[in-house]
């Protein structure tokens, strides 16, 4: 009987684990099931990744470019590092996020791949299975799938889009209890595009304060804002509330597939101790860090980029985000919410005033078929009847991607 038959299959008893099992990621799930073929008339335009890269406008420093490559070229960094990152990175980090008023110790930086990993870190320093974590809604995606995948509770907060998606406070304080292990605020905002105001942070803090519960930030979007509100980081607010700050050198300096995160810790009266560092230390081990000649770079990539580099970006997304808010506000089944910061802007749909459109992920399968526009439904953000665009494309194409919205819309608009 040759291998492999049905009787040697049934003696095997192999099941997947139950995280395997458990994660879950929704924009996949969302995105995976849709009908997403194009127009084949009309030259595609996607606007659903955030990345900088896609449509080749905006290129990294060069300066960065060369640091990274004379790492590589040295043959200095090809061994193994701490899994936490190597003390000049550390250190380089420490200082690219001090101030006279506020000095971060390269014993409070641990280094991950992508923010992504950094993200992980932290969720997996506060929390355990059967604990739970307050989430933005709508909010990163990945927080949910990494939560979900290790047995952590997601508690949703809703964020009002009338009040440019600031947090309901109200309803985050009726989400907390005794298991809940921290509290996270994404600031600028993926998906939304919002920037915090001092005075809104603080109201969050003071929540964080009142309840004791640590705050996770992501600011892996710091200082990427175009509007009139500045970027404020919420670990250097706050005297108080221990913070846990996620970054990465991906979408600031536009080279997301390097993948080099951080994680900062802001604990100014050691609430969190020595335990969460070393706790943070310890998890970091497990995949020894990012790339060490990236890491290497790492003093150049964040002391060498002259202001000129990150102004053009800011310039195109002011511009982009301009574009939207102003061509979407002209068509009665959509309202923008104006965006500040970040690469995204969300755009809600008047359902009621289409036909043949029953919820955001038709209307954007729909789009696609229709109209070769690609953008993510907001259902994968837990928002429904919203969409997200990218704020990275060059202006001709987000001229374009405008006027085809704006002939979906009239085409499936409702008489009288």
């Amino acid at each position: 009987m040759a291998q492999g038959s049905g009787d040697n299959q049934s003696q095997w008893n192999v099941s997947i684990s139950k995280t395997a099992e458990n994660t879950f990621n929704p924009i996949r799930n969302v995105v995976d099931t849709m009908t997403i073929e194009p127009n084949p008339d009309i030259k595609l335009i996607s606007l659903t990744v955030g990345d900088p890269c896609v449509f080749g406008n905006l290129p990294p420093n060069e300066k960065c470019v060369q640091a990274f490559c004379d790492a590589i070229k040295s043959s200095k960094e090809d061994g193994y590092r701490p899994g936490h990152g190597t003390p000049v990175a550390r250190e380089a980090v420490a200082k690219y996020f001090s101030t006279p008023e506020y000095t971060v110790n390269s014993e409070d930086v641990m280094l991950a791949s992508g923010c992504s990993g950094a993200i992980e870190l932290a969720i997996d320093v506060l929390a355990d299975a059967g604990d739970n974590v307050l989430i933005p809604q709508p909010g990163f995606s990945l927080y949910d799938c990494l939560c979900g995948s290790k047995g952590i509770e997601i508690r949703h907060y809703r964020l009002i889009p009338e009040k440019c998606w600031e947090a309901d406070l109200e309803a985050m304080t009726s989400l907390i209890n005794e298991k809940t292990k921290c509290i996270v605020v994404i600031n600028p905002s993926n998906p939304c595009g919002s920037v915090y105001t001092k005075e809104h942070l603080e109201a969050i803090l003071a929540v964080a304060e009142k309840h004791k519960i640590p705050i996770l930030c992501d600011e892996v979007y710091a200082f990427v804002t175009y509007g009139d509100r500045p970027f404020y980081s919420m670990g250097k607010l706050t005297k108080t509330v221990p913070v846990l700050t996620v970054g990465g050198i991906g979408k600031r300096f536009l080279v997301p597939g390097w993948r080099l995160g951080w994680v900062i810790v802001h604990d100014r009266n050691k609430i969190f101790g020595e335990e969460v560092r070393a706790g943070l230390r310890r998890l970091s081990q497990r995949v020894l860090g990012p790339c060490c000649p990236l890491q290497a770079a790492l003093p150049v990539i964040l002391s060498e980029c002259q202001p000129e580099f990150f102004q053009k970006t800011l310039t195109l997304m002011k511009t982009i985000s301009g574009i939207f808010y102003e061509s979407c506000s002209a068509i009665p089944e959509l309202f923008p919410v104006k965006a500040f910061g970040a690469m995204y802007m969300l755009i809600g749909i008047n359902i009621d005033k289409l036909t043949g459109v029953k919820d955001d992920v038709e209307f954007t399968q729909l789009l696609m078929s229709e109209q070769s526009v690609f953008c993510l439904p907001a259902k994968c953000f837990q928002c429904p009847n919203f969409f997200r665009v990218v704020l990275t494309c060059p202006e001709d194409i987000a001229r374009e991607a405008c006027a085809r919205m704006a002939k979906f819309c009239q085409d499936h608009r409702k008489s009288g």
